[in-house]
């Protein structure tokens, strides 16, 4: 792209820049090497106990000047200042700078300094530069290179700063900015100064509001060979900070903080030169689709699925049904390939992943959709990003938001399954748990594309049941059988794979203190379409020892003492499950003999709103026994934030409820 707009400026005859500072902007909110003597105080960071660390200022400016080939230039520049709290911030005084590349051009680096500051003895400020010894260099792919750097003498309660430059003559990549981090952010400042003739979208995300919001009007001067006269140019001096943000950590049944950190993206979109047309210069989904099934990584490896026609010809001779046909296609490639993680782009091709048994998620997926095809059956590539790497955003069509493909394929009966191979323990239409990110985009051809939803028809399930006999000094003791299905089943069987029978049931000994197996049992251990099955002979020894006069009793909480997974009382983004959820317990309980049940739970019934959930739960008096049944069911895998308050409320109503305790009186 470079290539094509430096031509595209060159003739319009452009000599050397001389950038003019805007008018009436605001002085920077920092100056390198200037350090505040509060910032050494403790009483000024008692709101922030429980962090590590705070990020005092963080502030950045981009902006366009002439380079010393003749054309355009993005220069950014920042400057950041951290105050360390406790040891755990010590990673704070590590900085790093990524730099693209492509063939002899490079972003550059340049006046990167930096200080740490303590207080002596004495109570003086003392400071130490950063060395270039501490600087490092490394690569991290063909196109880009990280800067590392590390401050020296950093203890509990430094503060730290450094600054850089870095010149880009690659105007797509102007800089993002990020207002927020998993430390709290007192001051947080970008500006961008933009002139007329480049126009950027912008893309926002994020929940924290802005403290300052500006747009100013600058200029700045060119000189034109063809006319040898300088005109000015309108600039857009552009200015956002935000104050006071809170840090942002991982929560339960997220997708990543990425996803909802408070920070802004562009996109080049357009030029606008004097005299010229408006040249539209940003990506399309049709050009990235048209480019992806050029490179021999990708498209190019489709249609070699030849070299296995005798084995699939087999299965059409076997399977004339589609579904069943496609399901042994799915197995075929899955039982005989392992994945060496995610990919994109396929690294060794798919012969040679078939040959050499491994290869990265797309050597494998590719595999499989040349395979599907070969076996008559309409497949197609979906590409998409995981829940670990972010969304994507449908305004940006860009190649660098994805990081994994998977399989679509067309059924007769007009439904569509998409279908992953890299998960030895998955059946066929369960993708990956890190692959239901949303959405994922769907290549069936350069020109024909379209968004499919990432769900699954698999849930994650769990069924317990168990016949106990409940002694008088409060033990129990009995059969347990309990089954994962869904997503639950394949983690489980991944376990169980890793760590063998022994040792898999000595871990669920360490979650349940004080339980003791006499004896265990799997089932269909290698039947993924059937649940995962695991039967025990279960004693739980009670604390009494002798005889109670009362008992009591929970016995749900005795089989699994599960925590709330939602302690905070406020949330700002959904909670995704990625899948549906169903657990189930149904445990028949035997009563010691001489004892009557002076107090029993009730009954209960908590439902969602709008049919997102219900939990249920009963005790029921049978002759000497009781019948103990408890059900939760969520019916979507994502509940909105204005839905959490109620989410948690159902999950504290639950929790409390399987909590109440069973009441037993010694008869006289």
């Amino acid at each position: 792209m470079k290539h094509v707009l430096r031509t595209f400026l060159l003739a319009a005859g452009l000599g050397a820049l001389a950038y003019l500072p805007a008018h009436g902007q605001a002085a920077p909110p920092i100056t390198f090497g200037k350090i505040d003597p509060k910032d050494f105080d403790k009483a000024t960071f008692v709101r922030d106990s429980a962090a590590n660390a705070v990020v005092l200022c963080d502030y950045g400016r981009s902006r366009f000047d002439m380079g010393m080939k003749g054309d355009f230039v993005t220069v950014f520049e920042r400057v950041v200042r951290i105050k360390i709290l406790k040891k755990g911030g010590y990673h704070w005084a590590d900085g790093s700078v990524v730099l693209y590349h492509r063939g002899a051009d490079t972003e550059k680096l340049s006046n990167l300094r930096g200080f740490t500051y303590n207080v002596g003895a004495n109570g003086e400020i003392t400071k130490e530069k950063l060395e270039t010894s501490s600087v490092f260099t490394e690569q991290v792919d063909a196109n880009l290179t990280r800067r590392r750097f590390t401050l020296p003498n950093v203890h509990e309660g430094s503060v730290v700063e450094y600054a850089y430059t870095v010149t880009s003559d690659y105007w797509f990549n102007f800089h993002n900015w990020t207002f927020q981090h998993d430390i709290p952010t007192r001051w947080s400042e970008y500006r961008a100064s933009i002139p007329e003739y480049f126009i950027y979208k912008q893309l926002w995300q994020g929940y924290e509001p802005l403290a300052q919001r500006d747009v100013t009007e600058g200029s700045t001067q060119f000189f034109i060979r063809s006319s040898n006269k300088a005109v000015v140019a309108q600039v857009k001096n552009y200015r956002w900070a935000t104050k006071d943000v809170p840090a942002l950590t991982p929560e339960p049944f997220m997708t990543t903080p990425r996803d909802y950190v408070t920070q802004i993206n562009f996109e080049l979109e357009g030029l606008h030169w004097p005299g010229e047309a408006y040249q539209n210069v940003s990506g399309t989904w049709e050009k990235m689709q048209t480019e992806l099934l050029a490179y021999d990584t990708f498209g190019g490896q489709l249609g070699r699925g030849g070299f296995l026609k005798a084995q699939v010809t087999a299965l059409m001779a076997q399977y004339p049904n589609a579904a069943e046909r496609a399901a042994a296609v799915h197995a075929l490639v899955r039982d005989n390939v392992k994945s060496t993680g995610e990919g994109l782009l396929g690294e060794a091709g798919i012969r040679k992943t078939w040959e050499q048994h491994r290869g990265n998620a797309a050597d494998v997926n590719l595999l499989l959709i040349a395979l599907l095809r070969e076996a008559g059956l309409p497949a197609y590539p979906v590409i998409l990003s995981t829940r670990e790497h972010g969304r994507v955003d449908p305004n940006f069509p860009l190649l660098s938001r994805f990081n994994y493909v998977v399989a679509a394929v067309q059924l007769n009966d007009s439904s569509r399954v998409l279908a992953d191979a890299t998960e030895p323990f998955a059946p066929f239409g369960m993708l990956p748990a890190a692959c239901l990110s949303g959405q994922g985009r769907l290549i069936q051809g350069e020109k024909s594309g379209a968004w499919v939803q990432l769900d699954s028809p698999f849930r994650h399930v769990r069924y317990r049941s168990a016949q106990l006999t409940l002694d008088e000094r409060g033990s129990l003791t009995g059969k347990l059988r309990d089954e994962h299905g869904g997503y639950l089943a394949a983690s489980h069987r991944a376990e169980l794979r890793q760590q063998g029978e022994k040792k898999y049931v000595e871990n669920l000994l360490k979650e349940q203190q004080g339980w003791k197996i006499d004896k265990f049992a799997f089932q269909n251990v290698d039947a993924l379409g059937k649940p995962l099955m695991l039967d025990l002979d279960v004693r739980v020894p009670g604390e009494a020892e002798q005889p109670l006069n009362t008992i009591y009793l929970s016995v749900l909480q005795a089989l699994d003492e599960a925590a709330n997974p939602f302690r905070l009382t406020e949330r700002r983004f959904p909670v995704d499950f990625g899948a549906r959820r169903e657990e189930t317990s149904l445990v028949t309980l035997t009563l010691p003999a001489g004892y009557t049940v002076e107090e029993l739970p009730k009954n209960a019934v908590v439902d969602l709103p709008n049919g997102g959930g219900r939990f249920l739960f009963s005790v029921t008096p049978v002759g000497n026994n009781l019948q103990i049944v408890s059900r939760m069911t969520l019916n979507r895998s994502m509940y909105l934030a204005d839905e959490y308050a109620g989410l948690r409320e159902f999950y504290e109503r639950m929790l409390a409820k399987q909590a109440e305790k069973i009441v037993l009186k010694r008869k006289s």
